[in-house]
Order: C-alpha cells, then sequence, then structure tokens
C-alpha cells in the first residue's frame, strides 16, 4: 500500500484525481482497491487487458469464476466478456461512494471492449451496448481507441446514454474530432430526452509513449535531443488550450444548462517496465479538471519523490507552440507520429487481448490448475 499519501492528496488539491490503471481481479481483493481510495485518494480506476491476461495467467483470482465458467463450456469469448463485467461491476461497487460524493465527476471504472472491433462503428456500438448492460452501474465506463470508427462509435455511445472512455488520442488533432463527436453524442442524447447528468465521458492522451517515439526519431535522425521528454507535455497544453476554448463555447454552454459534465481529460504516464520516469509527467502535467492515471507501483513513486509546482498546463499554450515548431523544423511531424501511434496501439491492445483469450482459454482447459 502507498507509504504516504501527502502529495497524491496534494495533486488532488490541484484539482488532478489520480486514477489506478491496470485494474484486475487481484486488485480487488477484499480492502486492496478501498484502501487505496482511502490511501492514495484514488478517484476511479481503468482496466487494460495486458493486466487481466497476466493476472488469469500467474494467480489464482479468477480460479473459481472460470472454473464455473468451464463447467458449463462456456465459449470463450463469451467468458473473457464474463470476467471484464465482473471486474467492472466489483470496482464500480467499490468506487461507488466516490462518485455518489463527487456527484458523478469521479468514482468512475472503465474497461476494454475487444480492440478487434475498433475499426468497424456499428460493432463497437453494439459491444458497447452489451458491456454497458452487463456493468448495469452508473459509473461504468467503455474504452474506445480512437479511431475513425471508433470516433463515430463514440458520438453513437453517448447517444444512447452510455459514458465513453476514449483512448489513442496523440494529436491536438484528433483530439478535436473527439470533443466534436462528445458534443454530437450529447446533443443527440437530449434532443431524445436523456438526463446529461448521468452521461460521462474521459479522453487520454498516452503522453509516455508519445516522448519515446518523438525522442526515437530525432536520435535517429541525428538531430538529437537535449531534453527528452518535452514533446507531450507540449502536445498535452495545446490539447488543454482546446478543451478551454470548448468550454467556452455557446454550444457547450446549451449543453451545461443541460447539466452536462465536461469531458475530462486523462493523462497516461506509465511506461510499463519502469516506475520511475512517469513521476516527472505527474508534477509536468497539472491543471483543474484533469485527471493521471497510474498503476499501483507508479502511485507509490509518486508518493515518494514527487515534488507539484502547481498549475503546468494554463496559459501556456504560446510556449508550447514553440516547441511544436521546433519539432518540425528538426523533421518531426507530429501528424505522421500520432498516426503510426494510433496503429501501433491498436495493435498492441489486439496483442494484448490475444494474450488474455489465450490465458482464458488454457485455464478453462484446465480449471483446477
Amino acid at each position: 500500500m502507498i507509504s504516504d499519501g501527502e502529495v497524491l492528496r496534494e495533486l488532488l488539491a490541484e484539482g488532478v484525481s489520480p486514477w489506478l490503471g491496470g485494474l484486475c481481479r487481484s486488485l480487488l481483493a477484499p480492502g486492496r482497491l478501498a484502501a487505496l481510495v482511502r490511501e492514495a485518494g484514488v478517484r476511479g480506476a481503468t482496466s487494460h487487458p495486458r493486466a487481466l491476461a497476466a493476472d488469469v495467467a500467474r494467480g489464482t483470482a479468477y480460479r473459481q469464476q472460470l472454473s464455473h465458467l468451464a463447467c458449463r463450456s462456456v465459449p470463450l469469448d463469451t467468458s473473457v466478456q464474463a470476467l471484464c463485467a465482473y471486474d467492472l461491476r466489483s470496482a464500480c461497487d467499490e468506487l461507488l461512494p466516490v462518485f455518489v460524493s463527487t456527484q458523478g465527476r469521479d468514482g468512475h471504472v472503465s474497461m476494454d471492449l475487444d480492440p478487434r472491433l475498433a475499426h468497424d462503428a456499428r460493432a463497437t456500438a453494439v459491444a458497447a451496448v452489451a458491456l454497458n448492460r452487463a456493468a448495469c452501474r452508473p459509473n461504468a465506463l467503455v474504452k474506445i481507441p480512437a479511431t475513425d470508427e471508433g470516433i463515430v462509435a463514440v458520438g453513437d455511445c453517448l447517444a444512447r446514454g452510455i459514458g465513453v472512455h476514449v483512448t489513442e488520442i496523440f494529436s491536438v488533432r484528433r483530439y478535436e474530432r473527439v470533443v466534436d463527436a462528445y458534443f454530437d453524442g450529447l446533443e443527440r442524447a437530449l434532443a431524445a430526452g436523456r438526463d446529461l447528468a448521468a452521461i460521462s465521458s474521459l479522453a487520454s492522451l498516452p503522453v509516455a509513449r508519445l516522448d519515446a517515439e518523438i525522442d526515437a526519431r530525432l536520435r535517429a535522425s541525428g538531430a538529437g535531443t537535449a531534453e527528452p521528454g518535452t514533446a507531450s507535455p507540449a502536445v498535452a497544453r495545446l490539447v488543454y488550450r482546446l478543451y478551454e476554448e470548448r468550454l467556452g463555447s455557446e454550444r457547450w454552454r446549451i449543453l451545461a444548462a443541460a447539466h452536462a459534465h465536461p469531458q475530462r481529460l486523462m493523462w497516461e504516464v506509465d511506461t510499463p517496465e519502469d516506475p520511475a520516469p512517469a513521476v516527472p509527467y505527474v508534477a509536468g502535467l497539472v491543471a483543474w479538471g484533469t485527471v493521471s492515471v497510474m498503476s499501483e507501483a507508479t502511485l507509490e513513486a509518486v508518493a515518494r519523490g514527487c515534488r507539484l509546482q502547481g498549475d503546468t498546463l494554463s496559459g501556456e499554450a504560446e510556449a508550447a507552440r514553440a516547441v511544436v515548431t521546433g519539432l518540425e523544423r528538426r523533421g518531426v511531424s507530429l501528424e505522421e507520429v500520432a498516426k503510426k501511434l494510433e496503429t501501433d496501439g491498436v495493435d498492441r491492445l489486439v496483442s494484448s487481448w490475444r494474450a488474455l483469450r489465450g490465458a482464458v482459454d488454457d485455464r478453462l482447459r484446465r480449471p483446477r490448475g
């Protein structure tokens, strides 16, 4: 558990909600998630098929449910969906007090859909409806990658009243399309008579992966980089500026009058191999109303060694544009980087989902193993 949650409480005071990443059944052991909420101020959680696959393969947390599924000869894909839905329901129940106390601002849990559907808008929306129905919790969110088809599905899901966590966003231009889909979905929901206060959404940027790709390109080109890890904060500042601009629009004022919540920005700060590099991102991406999602190891590292410096995003758009211009002059096209990372991101999700299916299939074949 977190040895000292003072820094994380300071983060909350700055308006940044710490979320737990890599949610799986082991982290849902009695009292464990509740302790992270109490000691680290965790305000939400999100899963990843990679973490689920590892937990299924190495542990015993899923044994009872898998044995039950195996005895009834439940098909593999249905079994995977059943495990995910169970975790989503359980985590939503654990975080329901946060959801209630913050009036729906925090306390959410997001779960992936099968990423093989990422380029099929209709199939994604159908899967989202099924997961939302299986969860049957007001604080459940479905995760949808921001592919072209995924963005269409985001609007369709929101129009049906389904909360969405949009992932794999790597550029300001892509984020702008996600915001448009959010507004469009809420407007359609409002026209259908839905309660907008009951619809939530997140838009997340994997900042560590963005920097890793840009820094690698600079090294490969011979341009070098005196300060690695500076590109993604610049992109984050431009994204946050667009976020502020959209919340000042007439379109948003109409939605806000109908009690809509802003779509919150989330920073994915983790590098799975080592939590230490994530710590500067947490301190460097601070602004009111945002979210930083961290693994349990990163939460601990932040609690031990992070020094906050107040708001680092507001009013920094001009400096951020100068960084982006400098990268373009050195031969790094951020749009090309974003397209590559979007493709790679979906491929990684598909690979992780394949590993999850393989781990579940193995356990179904030997349920007492």
